[in-house]
């Protein structure tokens, strides 16, 4: 268990880079797209072995309300350019 979360976490490293190292507003938008459903799966599975149900809706919560937030947020910086 502890090593699929090792790798969860060290594959999480990779969007964060993207995000610091680019400056193009549009990749750090994927690169937080990418955090927020690799963070949510995490919960996931962490609430699936634990059997914590609580923490799954948790999880579900943040990877549908999160992606649609930036996706708003995607379309209204389309608007304005």
């Amino acid at each position: 268990m502890s090593l699929i979360l090792i790798a969860m976490i060290l594959a999480l490293l990779i969007p964060i880079y993207v995000a610091w190292r680019d400056d193009e507003i549009w990749q750090k938008m994927l690169a937080f797209a990418s955090i927020s459903s690799k963070t949510s799966m995490m919960i996931l599975i962490i609430s699936v072995v634990r059997d914590d149900w609580m923490l799954g809706v948790v999880g579900v919560i943040i990877l549908a309300v999160g992606n649609a937030a930036l996706m708003l947020l995607a379309h209204i910086i389309k608007r304005l350019n």
